[in-house]
């Protein structure tokens, strides 16, 4: 109570910052780092909004290289796991040869049946491609894919990539904490495509801090109501999306929140948009949405549109990483 109305009193008055025991800020602090850390850890979002998932508790821990599975003149490549709050996680690791720490990307790959699902599948031509060129790049399976542990949710609700993108932010916690000295923590990117594109922007609106710099390739919709509808069918036997949530129509407020189109003005990340005009899986009209949603909130995005490509590039594969290559370095810069 006394720290209390000496405080007050600073407001009425000027030049009282001495009234002020020194050690107030610091109790603050330690006040506020206490609260985080009584916060709830969480496995599954129990509030399927990205308000929400922007307030979680995240931890990130464990980091284990487990084996080298490739080994060349230009990196190596190992299998990794990490703890996302608690639940173990799989992946893979390229760390480059040669004097480091190089930056960090985090990739987020596209939606894969996880029965026929490999460590690592998804993205292994930019992989490779981004550890020739002097990143580290961190490519996290997600929960329930390869040797991660299944999702413990049980509630049959489409949840828009929240858990994933838990999982890829929580890669970004983990490497932080295991401290290799050859990686760079301090200088992070992502890379998602397709549904990894929607798991990329919801870590980029709901903790705009984590990354310096992102690639979006032929991403999903911002409005988590038209990947829903795009591909219910693929939703599992018993869904209860609908019985839950409603339609966007009947009930808009609930699709809001699950959407990171809600929280677009947040993004604080430089942001490259690719899409190609043949692509049959994501319209090419969603990544125009987005461009045209960014640039309205001042946001830095740049649009690439490649004629005649589909979802996964070919004849103009190479100047998309030369591109993205160009952006991550620049904004990666030390």
């Amino acid at each position: 109570m006394r720290i209390q109305l000496m405080l007050l009193g600073c407001i009425a008055l000027t030049g009282c910052k001495a009234l002020v025991p020194p050690n107030v800020a610091s109790d603050q602090a330690m006040e506020a780092s206490t609260f985080a850390s009584e916060i709830a850890i969480e496995q599954v979002p129990s509030v399927l909004s990205i308000d929400h998932l922007s307030s979680m508790r995240l931890v990130g821990s464990d980091f284990v290289l487990e084996n080298t599975l490739d080994d060349n003149d230009a990196y190596a490549r190992h299998a990794i796991s990490y703890r996302s709050n608690g639940l173990k996680i799989s992946g893979i690791l390229n760390i480059p040869k040669g004097k480091g720490p190089f930056p960090l990307l985090i990739f987020n790959h596209g939606y894969i049946d996880p029965t026929v699902y490999t460590r690592g599948r998804g993205l292994k031509r930019e992989q490779d491609y981004m550890a020739r060129h002097g990143f580290a790049v961190l490519h996290t399976d997600y929960r329930g894919h390869r040797e991660s542990d299944p999702s413990p949710d049980t509630r049959e609700i489409y949840d828009a990539g929240f858990e994933y993108a838990m999982d890829s932010m929580n890669a970004i916690y983990a490497i932080r904490a295991a401290a290799l000295p050859t990686i760079d923590t301090k200088r992070i990117g992502m890379l998602g495509h397709s549904l990894g594109g929607g798991v990329t922007l919801n870590v980029l609106t709901s903790h705009p801090e984590l990354v310096s710099a992102a690639v979006l390739y032929a991403p999903v919709h911002s409005d988590a109501w038209e990947n829903f509808v795009r591909w219910r069918k693929e939703r599992p036997e018993g869904d209860r999306t609908v019985a839950a949530l409603g339609t966007r129509e009947g009930n808009p407020s609930a699709w809001d929140s699950l959407s990171s189109l809600s929280r677009l003005r947040e993004i604080k990340t430089p942001v490259l948009l690719f899409h190609g005009t043949n692509d049959k899986d994501v319209p090419i009209a969603w990544s125009e949405f987005l461009h045209e949603k960014l640039t309205s909130f001042g946001k830095k995005s740049t649009y690439v549109v490649y004629e005649g490509e589909g979802h996964e590039y070919a004849g103009q594969w190479q100047d998309f990483m030369r591109t993205s290559g160009k952006f991550l370095s620049v904004h990666l810069a030390q």
